[in-house]
């Protein structure tokens, strides 16, 4: 796909696509739930799409409707042995969080995913489902998929994950429904909360102190009724967006912004950047609001420590602003970018600095000199949803055309984005 920088305002109002992590988890909850779960604004996404077929493989009929999204729950015991392999897709919420659910069935199961997630780490999930006591294994003795599990009875842990992830933690605190006794993760920052706030809301017992989650074993989940709120990382593309192309002013509708996901609130304001939020309210535990964002004149920052957990997402298009911005960014702790999708860490520095950015790569993240005038140039996306629409922003302030390959990708997370940046413009 290409783009010519034309662009002289963005002006307009969106409603972003569902959040990610929350259509996830309410599809997952609202299966292992007793009754029907109603979910609204779901993301339709193929990652969200493959969480779906995987969960109708195990006997649950889930029903698609323009509006909304009816899950029949079976109950915690209440899954069937698929009659094939389990395929998450790209997705790695699904391959993780599911991993630590099937630990505790009485079938034995297996998953896989395409070429992508064949290559990122499960170890950091294999290893707390062995402590445990879950049957896991990887079938190329690689630690990634595709990997076999043997479903039974586990116990109890307090697992200290080395690594802020809601992907581990979720995996871990849905194996301890399945548990004999309290099954705890502490992180060395706090990760997004949503599984803790989402289980609550179904009936689980969870408790949340400082970085420590616990869950008793046994609760029984209810359905309920699931408003996804929008997903700020979609969000973020259109709030840089309008932060640097001058006389722009963007209204973002029905954002979630729970503090475990804000961080690039923060960063933004850190920044000089101007973003009002208007109407909040509280749904389902989950914060949200309108998002007002006007263009602004920007100065470096220093983006780093516990911040890095709540905006990993967000790096490739916080790189992107950094260089619009006075003086110098720097990112430090990211290195969590290195297994997403694709190496995010080295395709920021490699396709910014080919449109003539001020960037060097650092062991943990970059530092970008902003300032600079971006050209255009040809992107590989490298099939991963979250460059590509980073590089389709970044479009919008280079001289000349950009080209994105694979620019198809974004149907991971968006399918509409490209349709909706243009409505803006």
């Amino acid at each position: 796909m290409k783009f010519t920088h034309t662009t002289r305002s963005l002006k307009g109002e969106l409603t972003v696509p569902g959040d990610k992590s929350i259509s996830h988890r309410a599809v997952m909850f609202g299966s292992l739930a007793k009754g029907t779960t109603e979910i609204t604004h779901f993301l339709r996404g193929a990652d969200c799409l493959s969480t779906i077929d995987c969960f109708r493989k195990m006997g649950v009929e889930i029903q698609e409707f323009p509006e909304r999204i009816l899950v029949h729950g079976k109950g915690l015991h209440g899954l069937h042995a698929p009659a094939s392999i389990l395929n998450c897709g790209n997705s790695g919420t699904t391959t993780r969080l599911l991993a630590g659910i099937l630990a505790g069935q009485t079938f034995s199961s297996e998953i896989t995913g395409d070429a992508s997630i064949q290559k990122r780490p499960m170890e950091r999930i294999i290893k707390p489902l062995l402590q445990l006591g879950a049957s896991v294994k990887s079938l190329k003795n690689n630690g990634c998929v595709p990997l076999k599990i043997q479903g039974h009875p586990l116990k109890g842990i307090h697992y200290h994950s080395p690594v802020a992830s809601a992907q581990v933690k979720s995996c871990i605190l849905l194996a301890g429904l399945y548990s004999d006794d309290i099954t705890s993760v502490t992180e060395p920052s706090l990760s997004r909360n949503h599984t803790e706030l989402m289980l609550s809301y179904f009936g689980a017992r969870v408790r949340a102190e400082g970085t420590t989650s616990s869950i008793a074993p046994g609760s029984s989940l209810y359905g309920a009724s699931v408003k996804v709120p929008g997903d700020i990382s979609s969000a973020a593309y259109f709030l840089v967006a309008a932060l640097m192309v001058p006389g722009s002013e963007v209204l973002l509708r029905n954002v979630g912004i729970n503090p475990t996901r804000n961080g690039i609130l923060r960063v933004i304001r850190s920044m000089g950047g101007e973003v009002k939020i208007l109407n909040k309210i509280i749904v389902g535990g989950e914060p949200t609001a309108d998002l007002l964002v006007h263009s602004s004149h920007l100065h470096g920052t220093v983006i780093e420590g516990t911040l890095i957990p709540s905006l990993i997402d967000e790096i490739p298009i916080l790189a992107v602003l950094a260089t619009v911005a006075e003086g110098t960014t720097v990112i430090r702790n990211a290195e969590e970018l290195k297994v997403k999708e694709s190496n995010r860490l080295n395709l920021i520095v490699d396709n910014l600095s080919r449109m003539g950015a001020d960037i060097e790569s650092t062991e943990d993240g970059m530092i970008i000199h902003g300032g600079r005038t971006l050209r255009g140039t040809v992107i590989d996306s490298h099939l991963d949803h979250r460059i590509a629409m980073s590089f389709a922003v970044a479009s919008l302030i280079a001289d000349g055309e950009t080209e994105i390959t694979n620019a198809e990708c974004v149907n991971i997370s968006y399918p509409a984005f490209y349709e909706d940046l243009f409505r803006l413009i």
